[in-house]
């Protein structure tokens, strides 16, 4: 939908909430990594909104770190908010606003409901159910914590990754690590996270007279 979600869908896959299937020809998916999905797919939906922090480190293949970003979401039925450096997103459910800050410029777009457009709300709950094949692969330490790691493998070998790793604490997914072919790596890591927030409808929409002199450009 727009440059930042290519940066943020490795992190929302963390909390993607996929279903037991499989494609003919590419194997089955394990049974056991499906229960612990589940299980995070439950949780989520019992949320009335959801707030949290993340942060993405890139390396390259030798492990030099290449890059480094921040940022939060805010979710609330359809609705949702998404901060990150340079960055701004909207959506009230209708529309998207998208705020460069470097231009002072937004741009506004109606959501098509026909265009099956990906969504923070869909990332975390089963827009990956058919591309992947996942497994669990055990209890792992991450940063001094046993967490759960399933491994995703896309069925579309086209696609620039060919591994997915996520680690799951108590039903969270945490951490997310992205294997590009290319060798890059890219970690994501969800902290801070509220359940219980209470978040006003205003917080998903832009408001102009917060920003003077931006350039407004309405291509609804």
């Amino acid at each position: 939908m727009n440059k930042l979600f290519a940066t943020l869908i490795a992190l929302l896959i963390s909390t993607s909430l996929l279903q037991a299937q499989s494609t003919k020809g590419m194997g089955k998916s394990d049974a056991e990594a499906k229960k612990v999905l589940d299980a995070v797919s439950a949780k989520f939906k019992g949320y009335k909104s959801v707030q949290a922090k993340f942060s993405l480190k890139i390396e390259n293949a030798a492990g030099k770190t290449l890059g480094n970003k921040s940022g939060s979401v805010f979710m609330k039925n359809t609705k949702y908010r998404i901060n990150v450096t340079g960055q701004d997103i909207y959506s009230d459910g209708s529309n998207i606003w998208t705020y460069e800050k470097s231009s002072n410029e937004v741009t506004i777009n109606k959501i098509d409901p026909s265009a099956n457009s990906i969504t923070p709300q869909k990332l975390f709950t089963n827009f990956y159910d058919k591309d992947f094949l996942y497994r669990l692969n055990g209890s792992v330490k991450l940063n001094g914590k046993d967490m759960q790691q399933i491994e995703l493998t896309p069925f579309d070998k086209t696609k620039p990754f060919f591994k997915v790793l996520l680690y799951i604490d108590k039903g969270t997914i945490m951490s997310t690590q992205v294997f590009e072919k290319t060798g890059n790596r890219y970690t994501y890591a969800v902290s801070n996270m509220k359940t219980d927030a209470v978040l006003p409808d205003a917080t998903f929409v832009f408001d102009a007279k917060k920003y003077p002199g931006v350039e407004v450009v309405d291509l609804r």
